[in-house]
């Protein structure tokens, strides 16, 4: 049984003398507390040295990738043609199986060998005989040197660093410029102070300063390099009834000179801007595109990179720089906030008050696809950005329209109708109640309406005969034996009209028999009522009527 063990030197191949020690490792570190009991257990085969550092750098990097060097494969050649059925020892798995398959050797690698392998460390100057102490430790620190430098320069995480010491260093310039703007402002606004009411850009203001001086030289420079003909006449003549100061040359000479170092910062400020964007353009170009190259920077600073930027969900990355106002809002209890760095990218600048909440969701969403896509991706282009931007200044234009139509697969919500309540009251129709033969047409339409008309109070009025023969009209023509019946009502209702003998009903029904019965009359009747006085005088005066005959 062999055992691999890697070096800054070389592979050194140890032969294990005795194969029940590496079934015993529990007190396995006693047997290698002398490097004469280490010798007993172990004894070097073979030992492969690297012939300089480069090859020792290629062979390490060759095991922490689990793959296998030249130099390793030279040496375990010569092993696999002595030993054929022997096992080796390796503390590494991937570098077990990329042995297996090349050369077809069996391979173990578990915890009993990484004590194995602990041991072996502990008494490598003994074991390891005819390599000096002096050789071994330069080797060593010339390996870790650079195999330093090539992590350093290979990983993924660390490219992104120069992003962030620029957008650190360009937050820091803007800082020193406000500062400096505001000193030279009031430093020579006690000179000439209507100047600083003219000129609100800072750097024209300074570039004026350094050209003119003192407020007296005015007149006599040409200000047409820096500033429009307007501004230029409007500065010009308010230099000459100026309220300001007098100030000495010596104060003028400083002041030119904050002047100096103000343009000269504003200029590296620009070349580092210009700087920037081209790196977040290589590095992140569907992020840029989005929320542009300084918002975008400002998130990869703030993450750490753009790999842990990527790892943050997007309801992380859209209040990514609020942080102590989350807290305090959820201390407080109070609403959280919606939205942090995010809130400088231009679209939320652009959406009104009431939207920003929604188009800052929307953009944190599309930004955070858009950081995996970059920090993963393979062939990254700046289409999938592109394509998001387009989406998401759609969708702002439809909120800012008041058109909030739905983008995504969610049903829209239907639109709730008022409901009008109509009251309908119908009447019931007594035309239609009946079984005998209908009347005519323009009959029945008189019923529904006179049944559909609202009734009249009643009035306790004693009828007589000409009031009694209107529902024959109403029923239609009814028969002989109703007739007979209306009629002995009539005649039994006589004795209750007035005063008359029982001839006078005979001949009251005789007459009533003899007339015949008018509609247009029972109509007039039915439409003009009598009241109960005048019932009496007509009655009166046929009773006289019929005495006189």
């Amino acid at each position: 049984m062999f055992i691999l063990y890697e070096t800054p030197a070389g592979y050194a191949i140890f032969k294990l003398l005795d194969d029940n020690k590496f079934k015993e490792i529990d007190n396995l570190y006693l047997e290698f507390e002398t490097p004469e009991q280490a010798n007993k257990i172990v004894k070097l085969k073979h030992f492969e040295k690297f012939a300089d550092t480069t090859e020792a750098l290629s062979a390490a990097t060759a095991a922490v990738e689990g793959k296998l060097s030249k130099s390793l494969k030279k040496a375990l050649k010569k092993l696999v043609v002595d030993d054929v059925q022997n096992q080796l020892l390796v503390a590494d798995a991937k570098l077990g199986n990329a042995i297996k398959e090349k050369l077809a050797l069996q391979c173990v690698a578990n915890t009993s060998v990484q004590e194995l392998m602990r041991c072996i460390r502990s008494q490598s100057e003994s074991l390891l005989s005819g390599l000096p102490k002096k050789e071994m430790t330069a080797m060593s620190l010339g390996l870790a040197h650079s195999l330093s430098r090539y992590k350093l320069k290979f990983s993924p995480d660390k490219i992104d660093t120069m992003i962030v010491q620029a957008q650190s260093l360009l937050d820091d310039l803007d800082k020193e410029l406000n500062n400096y703007m505001m000193r030279v402002r009031e430093w020579y606004g006690w000179h000439f102070p209507e100047l600083g009411k003219i000129l609100t850009d800072n750097v024209a203001y300074v570039k004026v300063i350094k050209l003119i001086g003192m407020r007296d030289n005015i007149a006599d420079t040409d200000l047409s390099d820096i500033l429009m003909d307007e501004l230029e006449q409007k500065v010009k003549e308010a230099a000459e009834i100026s309220m300001g100061t007098e100030i000495s040359e010596d104060d003028i000479t400083n002041i030119q000179s904050l002047c100096d170092e103000i343009i000269s910062i504003n200029e590296y400020r620009s070349h580092l801007s210009d700087y920037l964007k081209a790196r977040m353009m290589a590095m992140a170009p569907n992020l840029t595109v989005l929320v542009g190259e300084t918002v975008g920077a400002r998130l990869i600073a703030h993450s750490g990179s753009l790999v842990n930027l990527a790892k943050f969900p997007a309801s992380t990355l859209q209040i990514l720089g609020s942080e102590k106002a989350l807290f305090r809002a959820l201390k407080t209890k109070k609403d959280t906030p919606k939205y942090g760095l995010i809130y400088h990218a231009s679209m939320v600048g652009s959406a009104s008050i009431k939207n920003k909440g929604r188009i800052s969701r929307s953009l944190a969403a599309k930004a955070s696809l858009a950081t995996r896509v970059d920090a993963f991706g393979d062939d990254v282009t700046m289409q999938l950005g592109i394509d998001h931007r387009a989406k998401l200044e759609t969708r702002l234009r439809m909120l800012e329209e008041g058109n909030s139509t739905r983008l995504s697969g969610v049903k829209a919500k239907a639109k709730l109708q008022k409901f009008h309540a109509v009251s309908e009251v119908k009447t019931f129709k007594v035309a239609t109640d009946s079984t005998l033969p209908s009347s005519s047409s323009k009959k029945v339409k008189a019923d529904d309406e006179a049944a559909n008309a609202p009734s009249p109070k009643k009035k306790k009025v004693v009828q007589d005969a000409d009031m009694e023969q209107t529902p024959e009209v109403e029923m239609g023509e009814g028969s002989a034996t109703k007739k007979k019946k209306k009629k002995e009502s009539v005649v039994e209702k006589e004795p209750e009209l007035g005063d008359g003998s029982a001839k006078k009903k005979k001949k009251k029904s005789k007459s009533e028999s003899e007339q015949p019965a008018d509609e247009s009359m029972i109509a007039e009747s039915d439409e003009t009522p009598a009241s109960g006085k005048k019932n009496k005088k007509s009655k009166a005066k046929k009773a006289t009527e019929e005495e006189d005959e």
